[in-house]
Parts: structure tokens; sequence; C-alpha cells
């Protein structure tokens, strides 16, 4: 409910003239540089190693493998629309796994869930964002600059939420837990990220279409929102995962678009409508199916 509240906030803020039209972008930014790392910080230490953590990490590639090949046979049997398919193939294999994703984690399956998410986040969605959406929208792009594997990785090596994991993994023998002081600190931070997002996020949703993009945004949302989680189900059942890995990585697989892919994709002008729609009704959607997911992963 609280979400939703901070959604509806935002959404209000944006007709108030007192909000300049880039305020969802600054709010995005604060999370990016300080409310995400501090809670990679506070969290990434409590997690206990083992091989089954490999399982968050790789599942997000594997779907993505198998969503991109899905969105190219999809649009090859329509008749999409180049850009459309472009759209699709930068956006659609990646969740809202961080600013969606640790929220909800936390709401259905309590915070000793938040280090598997952050792996699923960090390791999969994260990486896919600074190298395969970056490279399908320079690919479809015309006039973007082709990405270099050293440009790739000092986006993923400066990126603040990376530099975090990094810190929080070296500090972990020897300086957690952390003092009073920083500890409170970090709280404190990490503790803004949900309504600061979704704040940003009411205040950037817009719903409008082109003729003939009904068909693709159906495709689209049931892919992300069902196909998606479902498949991850499968793959975990196959792999014999713990419960809280299964539980956490189909919740996270479950997740509705990204925001950050879809801002990738309406930088490089591949049908901005379409991808602006497909990620905020993806995102009022899964206020439907994230307790249905929930509900049916309790009892694994």
């Amino acid at each position: 409910m609280l979400v939703l509240v901070y959604l509806l906030l935002g959404y209000v803020l944006r007709r108030l003239p007192q909000f300049p039209a880039n305020t969802g972008l600054v709010l995005n930014q604060f999370v990016l540089y300080i409310a995400l790392p501090a809670l990679v910080l506070q969290k990434i230490p409590l997690l206990q190693f083992s091989s089954q953590l490999l399982l968050p990490a790789l599942v997000p590639w594997l779907l993505l493998l198998l969503v991109a090949g899905a969105v190219v046979t999809a649009g090859r049997v329509w008749g999409w629309q180049r850009q459309t398919t472009a759209a699709l193939l930068v956006v659609l294999p990646l969740g809202n796994t961080s600013f969606l994703g640790f929220p909800m984690v936390e709401a259905f399956f309590g915070a000793q869930a938040l280090p598997v998410a952050m792996i699923y986040d960090q390791a999969g969605s994260f990486v896919a964002l600074a190298t395969w959406s970056t490279i399908m929208a320079a690919l479809y792009n015309p006039n973007a600059e082709r990405p270099t594997v050293a440009s790739i990785s000092q986006r993923i090596l400066l990126f603040p939420s990376f530099i975090a994991l990094a810190l929080a993994l070296l500090l972990q023998p020897w300086a957690y837990p952390y003092p009073a002081l920083v500890d409170s600190l970090l709280g404190s931070l990490s503790a803004t990220l949900v309504p600061v997002i979704m704040i940003a996020v009411g205040f950037q949703f817009r719903l409008q279409l082109e003729p003939g993009e009904k068909g693709p945004l159906a495709f689209a949302l049931a892919v992300k929102l069902l196909a998606m989680p479902f498949t991850a189900w499968l793959l975990l059942q196959a792999l014999n995962a713990q419960p809280q890995i299964l539980q956490v990585t189909v919740f996270e697989a479950a997740m509705p678009p990204m925001v950050s892919a879809g801002a990738i994709a309406i930088a490089a002008g591949l049908a901005p409508r379409f991808v602006s729609a497909l990620v905020g009704l993806g995102l009022v959607l899964s206020f439907l199916t994230l307790p249905l997911w929930s509900a049916l992963l309790g009892g694994v």
C-alpha cells in the first residue's frame, strides 16, 4: 500500500508547476548514487557464500537468451516494425530488479532475502544493462557510436552500486559489523530508496501507444510478467535450488521491465511511446502479478 501511495504522489507532483519536468530524472540520480549504494553496502556483508549463489547470477542470463530468441521469432512471424522489435530486445529481457525488486522482495520475503536479490540484480540485470542493452541500442540506432570493450568495462566499473558491491565484499572480512555511526548512516540513506524511486516512477508514468503496438505490448507483458518467472521456476527446480534461492530468483524474474533499460531504448529513438507504455503498464500490472507469484512461491 505504501508503494502505491508513493506512485500516486509522484503522479500528482508531475501536475504541480513547482516540480520541473526533470524531477523524475533527478530523483533517479539520487537513488543511483546515494540510496542504492548504501543499501548494497548494508546488505551484501550478510551473504553466506555458497555454490547456490551462482544460480541467481546465472538465471537472468539464461532468461535473456531465451527472451531475445522469442522476440526475434515473434517479430518475424507477426511482422512487427523494426523499431518495435529493437525496443523489445533492449528492454524486455531486463526487469526492474533493484528499484522495485528490492522493496518487493523485502516486503514479501523479509530483509534476510535481500542479499540474494542483490546478486540477481548486480551480476545479472545490471551487467546485462551495461552490456546487452547498450550494444543492442547502438546496433539499432544508426546515430550512436559503436560500444567498445573499454567503454563497456568503464560503464560497469564506475557504476556507483558496482563500486559499493566491491567495497562491501572487501570490507566484509575485517570491517563488518560496521561501527554504529556508519551502520546508522547506511540504514537511514538506504531507507530513502523505496519512497524516492517510487515517487520518481510515478512522476514519469506515461501510457500512450501508436497504431499496431497493442499486439507487441500484450506479448511483451505476458512474457515479462508470466513466462519469464515460470521459466526461471522450471530451471531452478531442475537445478535443485534451495528454497530461498528459488523464491527470490523467480520473484526477481517476475519484475516488470526495467526503467533504466527503457531510458536507453528511448534515448536511442526506439519506439519511445511504446517503451514508455510498456514500462508504465508493466509496473501497474506487476502490483497484481507479484502478489500472485509470492503466494505461489510461499509453499516452496
